[in-house]
Parts: C-alpha cells; structure tokens; sequence
C-alpha cells in the first residue's frame, strides 16, 4: 500500500513538473514569436571637451570665470540698472520662464503615472429595454432608471520601468528648459551690453565730428582770409565750405544714429520707444583684464548653458529610448473597483446593490504591422540628433572663445600702432594748419592732413568700443556667471545606455 503511495506521488510530481516546463515552453514560444527590437540599436556617442585641441587656442591664463554680475566691471551704474530692468520686464524671458511652468507640469503628469489612481463616480440613466434581448420580464420591454456609483482604483505594475522611464526623461527636459532659461537670460543681458556699448561708440564718434566741424569752420575762416589777400580763390572757398557741411551731415547722422540705438535698448527692455529717451549718455570703463581661467575646455560645459541645455536633451532622450524598449513587454495593470448600482431609487442604499469586481489586465504587444519598431527607430534618431547637437554646441562654444579672445588679443596690439597713427596725424593736422594760416602751404595740404586725423581719431574710438564688446562677448562665451549646480547623469553614460 505504501508503495502503491509512493508510487502515486513521484507521478503526481512528475506531471507537475512536466505541466511547468509545457508552461515555460508555450511562454518562451509565445514571446518568440511577439514584437521585438532586435537589430535597432545607436552608435552614438557625446564628446568630450579634452578630445579637442586646444592648449594653443585657449591656453590656461590663471583667470577667473565671470561672475553673475559680470558688467559690473565696466563700472557704468546706468548699464547695471538696465540690465537689472530687463531682468524683471522683458517678454522674452517671460517666455523662457513660461516654457520653464510647461516643462515642469510635463513632469508632473509623468510623475502622477507612477502612481496609484483613484476614482469615483455616479451616473443616472433612463433607458427602455428590449423585451426580446438578454433583460427578462417584468424589467424587459419597460422604461427603468438605473442609479450607479462606483468607487474604482488601478495601478500599472510598470515591471519593465517605462513609466519610470517616462518620468526621468520628463525631469530632465525640465533641466533643459531651465537652462535654456538661464541662456536666454544671458543672450539678452549680453544683447543689452553691446547694444549699450554701440551706444557709446556713437557718442564718441559725435564728439570727433563735432571737433572736425570746428576744425573745418576754422579752415573755412583761414581761407575767407587767404582769398582777401589773393592767396586762395573762391574754389578753396568752396571746397571749405562742402567739407564743413559734410561734417555737419555726419554729425546730424551720428544723431539719428544715436537715437535709434536707445529705442533699440527700450525693446530689450521690454519698454516702448519713450523708454529710451531716457537713456543718458553711457560712462563705461575699460573693465578688467582679460585672462582666461584654468580648466578650460573642461569645465565649460557646467559654465555654459547652452550646453548644460544640450546634455539634458541627451539624457532625455536617453530614457525615451528606454522607454520605447519597454513597449515591447507584456504590461499588467491592477483594478479593483466596489460601488452601488440598482433600478430605481428605492433600493439604491441597501446592502443588495453592492457590486464589486477586481483583477489584473495583462497587454502582450504580438503583432502590430512594426508599430513599435518603428517608435523606437524614431527614438533613436530623436537620441542621434540629441548627441549630434550637443557635440555641435560643445565645438561652437570652444570656437566662440578662441575666436573672441584672438579678437581681443588682436585688438590690443592693433591700438597701440593706431594711438602713435592718432599722435603723428594730430601733430601733422596742426602743423599744416599753422602754415596755411601763415601762407606757407595750400589748401590741399591741410584738407589731407585734416582728413588723416580725423581717421586717426576714429580708428582709435572705433578700436577702444571694439575692444570692450569683445571683452563683453568673451564673458558671454564663458557662460556669462552661469554655473550648473544640478546632476546630469554623464553624457557617456547616457550614450552607452542608449545602446
């Protein structure tokens, strides 16, 4: 009898061991035979800042980074209050911070699918029934109210992460608005510095032409004389005159110049035009020396946000591709749900209503004409074109501070032959004019030498504003004080993962 027993158990086992593996094998052919990404893949992959050359370009001068406050340097208060202004008015970074609230709600609702939900709800419907469907009499071929309130909850198991996927690439595209916040706020603080730069530059340039008109009235006096003692005739008189009212046209055009510019700083500000009226003269200094700081290229790319931008959208697009992945899997979601439901409004209340039901749903994506392949397809180029542009604005922003700093560079050593230019021409100018007054030269002289000064003096101007909105662009290319203070997964990692 026991080994009758025995004998009846090691079948039992056997069957159920056999029923396990027929269970594991039809699962295994089942999901053979579904949708898959085999074969998609991304070869894509973030620079590094160190893979580029550029110890000659951008050499380690044992500078600093530009503070937030950056145009404090130049030391005009008018320009600080500009900037401070634009800072709380300007539409467009009302814009950026509005993109900013959308990303964020984005992240929110990601978030809200991770959870549990819960719902309630009542309906009230009247309706005839057939007396020859599935209601029987007394029910069948009469009007009835049904009364139905439900109290339901659900909850997506989420075993292969893609709403957790989900809500990580929300959260980084919430960084990169925050960033390209931050660069907005940088492209108009720059914008209203050189653009208040300009503005000095056209006063300046006023100055020299109101100079040049007194120059040219003294020339026209010297002349009227010359021709009274029969040294000049009325073609040197004439020729006086044209160049006086030359002066006089460039300077009503320096005027109008100058006026275009303030409106042009009232529209940064966000103001309209009369804003700018009220615009004084700008006082700005030369600002502090130029050295680039140590770590450079490599700690750009926290200094940038641009670029801080860019390496958000990677790691985005990062977990999208993840979570296309996960579209691939079988997705199970739990319900239950417990309320009343009744004809009429009588037994509504009553413990005979009570309707319950819970359970899981299980989705398995088998066929569905490359649908999901085809997401994914789209998700990694959506990644290739997320690492393409970061590597883009990486090589732009390296250039942009070689370029700006060989401007300044340059810009230096081209002032000091322009300021020996700017003395020899002055000397010559007041030379020529002493012998034409004392009848010693003509007039042809001390119109040229007149001419070389007066372009002298404006490559000189020229050069020193040329040489600040380098400086300005230069801080702007270094990040302008940004500093990103939030942990990005590493650009490598997210390339690798994305895989």
């Amino acid at each position: 009898m026991s080994n009758q027993s025995n004998t009846t158990s090691s079948t039992r086992q056997r069957a159920s061991r056999a029923l396990k593996v027929g269970v594991s094998v039809m699962f295994a052919a089942v999901l053979s035979a579904c949708v898959n990404y085999a074969g998609i893949h991304s070869d894509a992959k973030t620079a590094e800042p160190q893979q580029y050359a550029t110890q000659q370009s951008i050499p380690a001068e044992q500078g600093h980074w530009p503070a937030a406050n950056w145009a404090d340097q130049f030391g005009d208060a008018q320009l600080k209050a500009l900037i401070d202004e634009a800072l709380k008015s300007s539409p467009t970074l009302d814009q950026a911070r509005a993109r900013v609230a959308a990303a964020s709600a984005y992240s929110e609702t990601a978030k809200a699918s991770t959870m549990p939900r819960v719902d309630a709800s009542y309906s009230l419907t009247r309706q005839q029934f057939s007396s020859t469907a599935l209601v029987p009499p007394p029910y069948g071929g009469s009007w009835q109210t049904e009364n139905k309130g439900l109290l339901s909850a659900s909850y997506d198991l989420d075993l292969w992460g893609k709403n957790r996927e989900a809500l990580k690439s929300a959260v980084s595209q919430l960084q990169a608005s925050q960033a390209d916040a931050e660069f907005v706020k940088l492209t108009l603080t720059t914008s209203i510095a050189r653009t208040y730069n300009q503005l000095a530059r056209l006063y300046v340039l006023r100055d020299i032409a109101q100079q040049e008109i007194a120059q040219r009235e003294q020339i026209d006096r010297i002349t009227a004389g010359r021709i009274a003692t029969g040294l000049d005739t009325e073609v040197e008189r004439k020729t006086a005159q044209a160049n006086l009212a030359t002066s006089r046209a460039t300077l009503k055009a320096l005027d109008g110049r100058i006026l275009t510019t303030r409106y042009q700083i009232a529209a940064l500000l966000g103001a309209g035009p009369d804003r700018g009226l009220q615009i004084v003269r700008p006082t700005l200094g030369l600002g502090d020396e130029v050295r680039l700081p140590d770590n450079l290229p490599a700690d750009l790319v926290s200094r940038r946000p641009d670029i801080v931008a860019a390496r958000w959208r990677v790691d985005a697009m990062t977990h999208d591709v993840k979570e296309a992945k996960a579209e691939f899997y079988p997705d199970i979601n739990l319900s239950a749900a417990i309320g009343l439901d009744a004809f009429g409004f009588g037994r509504f209340l009553t413990a005979a209503s009570r309707t319950a039901s819970v359970g899981p749903a299980i989705h398995l994506p088998i066929f569905d004409a490359g649908e999901l392949r085809a997401q994914l397809k789209g998700r990694y180029a959506d990644f290739d074109y997320a690492v393409a542009t970061y590597n883009q604005t990486l090589v732009t922003a390296l250039s942009e501070v070689a370029t700006q700093l060989a401007d300044v560079r340059s810009t230096d050593g081209q002032l000091v032959d322009a300021q020996n230019a700017q003395d020899a021409a002055r000397q010559a100018d007041k030379l020529a004019l002493v012998q034409y007054k004392a009848g010693l030269t003509n007039q042809l002289t001390v119109l040229n030498a007149d001419v070389n000064a007066l372009s002298a003096d404006q490559a000189v101007a020229n050069l020193r504003m040329d040489r600040r909105d380098q400086q300005i662009a230069l801080a702007s290319a270094l990040g302008g004080g940004f500093v990103d203070a939030s942990n990005a997964s590493d650009p490598n990692t997210s390339a690798v993962a994305a895989r």
